[in-house]
């Protein structure tokens, strides 16, 4: 038997092991299916639907890890793989690596438009991609939430330093500083409070660094946008 005949042997065991996956993952047997697609892989590794079906099997088990493994090795074989960009982009944002993960969705969601817009996959992407971008959104929303507390806190206190320097009057005596200040410290608390309920960080920098330089005041200013 020459190396022609050898490969071809193993080609067609290969794809009654991958066969034999399939029934195995249709009776929910996972386990028997990875073993199958992993005897598959063996006798020909360099198949891609081979690993992304062992794929689905760890998916359907929870074993993220082993996901994204099978599926960044998929992806090397054939980048244009809709499931492998899409099984690795819901195992990132197992690991709440939500950038990556949306970036794979999106790969996923391209790719399975241009293949099959009206394949049942591509609903599918779009859904957890959507949710993907809320969790994202949500994410980023929580940080900017906490540098502008930061920031507010950073400011006020900045604000309340001027003044102790600059007071001179007797305690308990509201001259116009004093007043002044109030106003100042009431003013920068809209301005945060406004900021957070827009979620529209930016301003907020701009009306902090206009603050900072009326005021000659020195603070330590955080970035609260990308």
């Amino acid at each position: 038997m020459g190396p022609g005949s050898f490969l071809s042997a193993a080609a067609k065991q290969a794809e009654q092991l991958r066969k034999d996956g399939n029934n195995y993952f249709k009776k929910d047997r996972f386990g028997a299916a990875i073993d199958a697609y992993t005897e598959a892989i063996a006798l020909c590794p360099n198949v891609p639907v081979y690993w992304t079906n062992r794929a689905l099997c760890h998916r359907r088990r929870n074993d993220w890890l082993k996901v994204e493994e099978d599926c960044r090795r998929a992806i090397q074989l054939d980048y244009n793989s809709v499931k492998a960009h899409y099984m690795l982009g819901l195992a990132l944002l197992q690991k709440q690596e939500l950038d990556e993960g949306v970036k794979e969705l999106q790969k996923a969601m391209d790719l399975g438009r241009g293949a099959n817009p009206k394949g049942y996959m591509v609903d599918e992407i779009w859904q957890e991609l959507a949710k993907a971008k809320y969790m994202q959104w949500e994410h980023a929303s929580s940080k900017r939430s906490w540098e502008l507390q930061i920031l507010k806190e950073a400011c006020e206190t900045a604000l309340r330093e001027k003044h102790f320097l600059d007071d001179s009057q007797p305690e308990g005596f509201l001259d116009e500083g004093s007043i002044s200040h109030m106003k100042q410290l009431e003013t920068l608390r809209q301005v945060f409070s406004e900021a957070g309920e827009a979620d529209i960080p930016g301003e907020v920098i701009i009306c902090v660094l206009f603050i900072v330089s009326v005021f000659n005041m020195h603070v330590i200013l955080y970035s609260c946008g990308d």
